[in-house]
Formats: structure tokens, C-alpha cells, sequence
């Protein structure tokens, strides 16, 4: 009688454990399906009313996140560890000290991740520059921030480390200048050659003609050629413009061909030779 007492007790347990145990998979599978539907959802909606991508995909990971993690509390008390849940939420107002001793790193990174996306120093496409780490923004997660240099590697990079380090961004208002140097000879109608550049250069498709005007101006007084630096803007915003490299390409070539066009020499390093003795200068048969 009391082995079938036993056994009884023995089955009524485990049949408590299974059904325990099945509900708490069904809340965990339907909590998950859940946060994933609510992330899809939110991201969509706030993407139409802010139209900034990167800080929709940073709110609606996070929103997955808490749902997910009310989600493991409900399965706490259907278990019967009411104390846990006490405890998790007891443990909140030391959740900093937790955060800054056993999980520095992680919650290190969660906080700064925070930050960026309300802070936004960058969007999604933009070109910045971080601890000499130059790429394009692809991506803001809760630990780190996925940029893509100009060779194609995907670099992610610790949240806290960009908020601790400085940031340059090079197109967060869409406008992006580039420049070069081109030397002229001393003897050249240097005025003349200004006007040419400035003629030659808003005729080169993708660079900006009115809200950003290319310049030009005498930068050096070299020991060969006086340099001018040509300056021009083009808008990275402007998805149907050529690339930012091409360009900048086709300016060099087009205003190599205009001051050709107009006789001017472009040399390279001169090296003046003096004789002070009055003798012949053996050239060397030159």
C-alpha cells in the first residue's frame, strides 16, 4: 500500500512538472513570437514618423528586448519562483553597481548604445570617422556600431569606445568637399588660370553648383610652381549623382585639359643651377 502511495505521488509530480514545464515552453514560444511581430511592427511605424532608420532599429530591438524579458518573469512565477521575480525586481536599484563591477563591458556598451541612438551623431549611410577607423554607418546594435570601410570590411566597434573618442562625420547634412593641388609655372597669368578652373569645374556632373560652390585659390609659393587649391562640394545624399571618387576624378581630368587647352605649363620640380666662378659648366653633354 504504501509503494502504491509512492508511486501514486510519484506520478501526480511529474505530471505537475510536465504541465508546468508545457506551459512554461508555450508562454516562452508565445512571448517570443510576440516580441518579434511587436519589433516588426514599431520599427515600421517609426521609421514613417521620425524617418531616421538607425534610431527605429535601435528602439525596436530594445522593445524586443523588455518583452522578451517580461516574458522570463511571467515563466517565473507559472514556475513557482515568486522569489526570483522579488529578487529581479528588488535587485533594480543595484542593477548599477552590477552593471559597473560583474558586467562593466556589456552594460558599458548597452548605455552608450543608449546615448547614440538619442544623441544620433551619425545615420544610416553616413561616412564618419572613428578612432581612425574611416567607413560608412550600416548598422547601430545594442553593443556595437557596424561600419563599412572604403575596402569593403565590416568593423564593429564598441559603443562606449565611440562615445569616449571623437567622432568626425562627414556627411550628416549631406554635403561632402574635396580638394586637390595643381601647380602652375611662375610665369603664368595666374588670374586667368583662377578664372578657368572656376569656369571648368561646375561643369563636371555630381558637383554642387549653387548651394555649394567649388573655389579656387593660391595656396603655396613652391620653389617650382605657384599651387592653387581647388576646392568643390558634392552631395552624398544624391543618390543618382556619379560616385564621390569618380567625381572627383573626372575634375582633375577636366581642368588638366582646360588650362592645356588655354597654354599653360604645368611643371613638375625645377632645379635652378648657379655658377658663381664664372667657369663653363661641364653639362655632360646635355
Amino acid at each position: 500500500m504504501n509503494d502504491f502511495k509512492l508511486l501514486g505521488y510519484d506520478s501526480w509530480y511529474w505530471l505537475d512538472v510536465l504541465k508546468v514545464t508545457g506551459i512554461s515552453l508555450a508562454i516562452l514560444v508565445g512571448f517570443y513570437l510576440l516580441a518579434n511581430y511587436l519589433q516588426g511592427l514599431l520599427k515600421i511605424r517609426l521609421i514613417k514618423k521620425m524617418d531616421d532608420p538607425l534610431l527605429a532599429n535601435f528602439l525596436s530591438v530594445f522593445f524586443r528586448f523588455v518583452i522578451l524579458l517580461i516574458g522570463l518573469m511571467v515563466i517565473f512565477r507559472v514556475v513557482g519562483l515568486t522569489g526570483v521575480v522579488s529578487g529581479l525586481l528588488a535587485g533594480a536599484g543595484i542593477s548599477a553597481f552590477v552593471i559597473g563591477f560583474a558586467l562593466k563591458d556589456i552594460g558599458e556598451n548597452f548605455l552608450a548604445g543608449i546615448l547614440l541612438a538619442f544623441k544620433r551623431p551619425f545615420r544610416l549611410g553616413d561616412v564618419v570617422d572613428i578612432g581612425n577607423l574611416r567607413g560608412t554607418v550600416i548598422s547601430l546594435n545594442l553593443r556595437d556600431t557596424q561600419i563599412k570601410t572604403a575596402d569593403g570590411k565590416d568593423v564593429f566597434i564598441p559603443n562606449a569606445q565611440i562615445i569616449k573618442n571623437a567622432l568626425v562625420n562627414f556627411t550628416i547634412d549631406g554635403f561632402l568637399r574635396y580638394d586637390f593641388i595643381i601647380g602652375l609655372d611662375y610665369e603664368s597669368d595666374y588670374q586667368r588660370a583662377i578664372d578657368v578652373i572656376r569656369e571648368v569645374v561646375p561643369t563636371v556632373e555630381g558637383v554642387l553648383k549653387t548651394r555649394k560652390k567649388a573655389d579656387v585659390w593660391i595656396s603655396d609659393l613652391a620653389e617650382s610652381t605657384l599651387n592653387l587649391q581647388v576646392t568643390f562640394w558634392v552631395d552624398t545624399l544624391d543618390k543618382v549623382a556619379p560616385g564621390d571618387m569618380e567625381v572627383k576624378t573626372q575634375v582633375i581630368i577636366q581642368t588638366l585639359k582646360a588650362l592645356k587647352r588655354e597654354g599653360f605649363n604645368l611643371p613638375s620640380r625645377i632645379v635652378e643651377l648657379k655658377n658663381h666662378q664664372g667657369s663653363t659648366l661641364n653639362t655632360g653633354g646635355l
